[in-house]
């Protein structure tokens, strides 16, 4: 049975919404923080979440399985030493969702996705 099996299609085919979603975490992967529409926001974060889960673990088995999902060997690693630990003591919501308005163009609605307690190099002010 397939209960509670829907998703939202995007409006797009499968191996384009997986090239999606991999583009889309490897952004956020690389920094930290995000601006897309609302609607690719929330379809992310059913994406990107169950990587981090299997990112806390960090054995080999796992890191295997994000690969399989994200291609990319540098973010696999990125996100199974770097984000994962400062994840390790929350027990899920790893990523925060804001609105941030309306898109000049198409008047969609914008949001900001943001991995929580990770800052990168770039917003760590320099001494």
């Amino acid at each position: 049975m397939r209960h509670r099996k829907r998703t939202n299609k995007l409006g797009r085919v499968v191996s384009h919404r997986k090239a999606l979603f991999m583009n889309l975490s490897r952004a956020l992967i690389v920094h930290g923080k995000m601006q897309t529409t609302m609607s690719k926001a929330k379809a992310l974060k059913g994406f990107f979440e169950p990587l981090v889960t299997s990112a806390k673990v960090g054995d080999v088995t796992s890191r295997r399985l994000i690969a399989r999902k994200l291609v990319d060997r540098s973010l696999v690693k990125k996100l199974c030493d770097e984000i994962a630990p400062n994840l390790a003591n929350r027990q899920g919501g790893y990523l925060r969702i804001t609105r941030s308005g309306l898109r000049k163009g198409d008047n969609a609605e914008m949001a900001v996705v943001e991995i929580m307690d990770y800052t990168t190099k770039a917003d760590v002010p320099s001494s």
